[in-house]
């Protein structure tokens, strides 16, 4: 999973592919299946998450809109984030789906299949191309849940590294198109008791108060990207802190906080 990060003011601006992409498939449209879907949050959530890990410590789901376009913004620490978060924040505690922006090297084959139809859908991260912008805004506009990784690549650190612009140039185009469209971005840690989960592992997931995009449209797109990028680290990083233990609670016993 990855965030988009476009240098200029204009988020839409870069439209050709890279000569290491020029030849991968782009799924630049998503959907979600109403057979697959269900069944993969069912498996998740009572098979595959509670089997693996220790426990799982949830945070702040009171803050999770139930309504409306939102950009979850978390913090990236292992390939389980993506699996985590449909359960903490998908149709079980909001009931919506939520649409993952991915990479184009997992958009291929079966495993592209299976993206595609729970909601997945591939953007280049050195030059996103108009058309996966457009659908990114597509289903905000349509009010949807979409997930991007501000940090873009995953760090075991526990630190906070430096946001991706794209991320509030997305969320502020968006809204400046349509004033009244309301989109909120919530910023969610993520913490491993191990820094490569492995069975047992114990999780701590807590998730920020929205940040209201519309408070950052007062000035230029740079300007105001720069200001809301840097509101969204401060979340992140007070979300973030580093815990010398994790409360163990039982998978089966989190409920909304």
């Amino acid at each position: 999973m990855i965030s988009l990060n476009s240098p200029s003011d204009t988020p839409c601006e870069h439209l050709a592919t890279t000569p290491e992409t020029a030849n991968v498939t782009h799924i630049t449209t998503s959907e979600i299946s109403p057979w697959l879907s269900p069944l993969v949050y069912f498996l998740g959530g009572h098979v595959l998450l509670p089997s693996f890990f220790g426990s799982i410590r949830v945070t702040g789901q009171k803050n999770l809109p139930q309504t409306g376009p939102v950009i979850l913004a978390p913090t990236h620490r292992a390939r389980w984030d993506s699996l985590l978060l449909p359960y903490v924040a998908g149709r079980c505690v909001t009931g919506r789906d939520l649409r993952f922006m991915v990479t184009v090297t997992e958009c291929q084959g079966w495993q592209g299949w299976f993206v595609r139809r729970l909601g997945g859908f591939s953007v280049d991260p050195q030059r996103p191309s108009i058309t996966t912008l457009r659908h990114s805004i597509e289903l905000l506009e349509r009010g949807e849940m979409l997930v991007i990784f501000p940090e873009g690549g995953i760090f075991r650190d526990r630190k906070v590294h430096p946001l991706k612009s794209g991320i509030a140039r997305l969320a502020l185009s968006a809204e400046s198109s349509h004033p009244e469209l309301g989109i909120k971005i919530v910023p969610i840690g993520i913490n491993y008791s191990e820094p490569y989960p492995t069975w047992g592992t114990d999780v701590s997931i807590h998730i920020g108060s929205a940040i209201k995009v519309a408070d950052y449209t007062k000035g230029s797109l740079k300007q105001d990207a720069k200001r809301l990028t840097g509101d969204l680290t401060k979340a992140l990083q007070k979300l973030s802190y580093q815990e010398s233990q994790i409360t163990p609670r039982a998978f089966a016993e989190i409920a909304n906080s």
